[in-house]
């Protein structure tokens, strides 16, 4: 078997299937690309790894400048990466950009968590290098990876960051509450992506009237897929006991007077600087999240 001319070939057929298919470019790019891969990983076998080099240096000037040892090297790790019974499948449904931004990940279930997210969410070249770059998945807590990897339900709770990443655009120096306030509402969303998928923004300081005293929520937002209200407050001191019982009289408020029979029912979150793991098992209501977050 001659993988050279194999290899070329499949390069040129690709270069003249660009031209033509438009449409359907990309999906024969990165098939074409991981069966190349596979044959250099199949030469490197028998020939030496030395073999890219040799082949890299024929294929700049028979194919093109482009198909030099560095784009060969990327096809091979392509097709080690993703011919691997750990990634999902899924992957080679993404563009060869996409795939090229996953290949320095070591983490195979890191992997398929940027490539159900990116598929899911649509997410471009840039997006998804944003969310690497941040440490989504990193931020991810270990419960929803475990639930992610054993592919069960998901609750709201699961997609929600931890800590939060809140842009700072014009870099304040001295972060109140409303301030932080501020920095979400310039960059709204932003910030609901931090949150998760199909979370919708309805009004900040939103009024409500608690006995014959008004109080006003921090941010209220409502996820369309889970159907309920979520009630946000931002702390910038340590969390404490008092907050819990704020955050409880707004969510029941809204249950009580907002949320239709056919809702469920609302979450709160607690944004703060630190969280307080006394707190958290001192509440009873499982409704109630804390996250921290970081100025960026």
């Amino acid at each position: 078997m001659n993988y050279y001319y194999e290899i070329k070939n499949k390069l040129i057929d690709n270069e003249i299937y660009s031209k033509v298919k438009d449409y359907s470019k990309e999906r024969h790019r990165v098939i074409t690309y991981f069966e190349i891969g596979r044959l250099l990983s199949e030469t490197g076998n028998k020939y030496g790894d030395n073999i890219i080099d040799e082949y890299s240096k024929k294929l700049v000037i028979e194919v093109g400048k482009k198909y030099n040892r560095r784009t060969l090297f990327r096809m091979k790790q392509f097709y080690n990466t993703f011919s691997n019974e750990k990634v999902s499948p899924l992957g080679t449904q993404l563009t060869w950009s996409h795939c090229r931004a996953l290949l320095c990940i070591k983490d195979y279930d890191k992997i398929n968590y940027y490539i159900n997210l990116t598929i899911n969410n649509n997410l471009s070249k840039r997006e998804l290098e944003e969310k690497i770059k941040h440490n989504e998945y990193e931020r991810v807590p270990q419960e929803t990876k475990d639930k992610l990897i054993g592919k069960e339900t998901l609750e709201i709770k699961d997609f929600i960051k931890n800590p939060i990443i809140i842009k700072n655009k014009y870099n304040y120096e001295i972060i109140s509450e409303k301030v932080l306030q501020r920095l979400i509402l310039e960059n709204i969303s932003s910030f609901l992506d931090e949150l998760g998928k199909d979370f919708t923004f309805i009004r900040n300081e939103y009024k409500i009237k608690i006995g014959d005293k008004y109080n006003y929520i921090d941010l209220l937002l409502y996820n369309i897929k889970f159907k309920c209200y979520i009630v946000i407050e931002l702390k910038i001191t340590q969390l404490k006991k008092e907050h819990i019982g704020q955050i409880q009289a707004y969510m029941n408020y809204i249950d009580k007077n907002i949320k239709t029979i056919d809702e469920a029912k609302t979450i709160g979150i607690i944004i703060a600087k630190q969280d307080d793991k006394y707190i958290m098992e001192y509440c009873s209501d499982n409704r109630i999240l804390t996250r921290e977050y970081d100025l960026i």
